[in-house]
């Protein structure tokens, strides 16, 4: 089946380690290889979106102090996901929210990919595990569009 293919906005990165996916001025992914690591915490999501993404960087010896978190009311619309590429080998279709095809990318273990917007799928290209995280409670299939 041929799939019409929208033009992704060309925005080349400082850091080779994080891509992300755009089109028409609006972010639908960001990808984070696993290599290399940072020297220093890193975040790759902007304070507004409504997951946060980073890397976080400790020296040996160090410690994080005990620690809980306040309950915070917050309005979320919609649903962000985060994608761990535990083991293998796949192919991350990224779609604009017209569902038209925007970006291919290989992504392998180690990879993370902060799905922010738009629509995706996923071609394995060997036995893969993947590591999901997004916002609950999930209220079943009814809140996927599947196209």
């Amino acid at each position: 089946m041929d799939k019409a293919v929208a033009k992704a906005d060309e925005k080349p990165s400082a850091d080779p380690t994080v891509e992300t996916v755009a089109c028409g001025g609006k972010t639908l992914c960001i990808i984070i290889r696993a290599r290399p690591l940072p020297k220093a915490t890193t975040f790759y999501t902007p304070n507004e979106f409504n997951l946060q993404v980073g890397k976080i960087v400790y020296g040996a010896g160090t410690e994080i102090p005990r620690h809980s978190h306040r309950p915070v009311s917050r309005s979320v619309t919609g649903t962000s996901e985060v994608i761990i590429v535990q083991e293998g080998r796949t192919i991350l279709d990224v779609y604009d929210d017209a569902k038209t095809l925007v970006a291919s990318r290989e992504i392998e273990a180690g990879d993370i990919v902060a799905l922010v917007s738009g629509g995706h799928g996923f071609r394995q290209l060997t036995e893969t595990v993947l590591v999901e995280v997004k916002q609950g409670p999930y209220s079943g299939v009814q809140e996927k569009d599947r196209f």
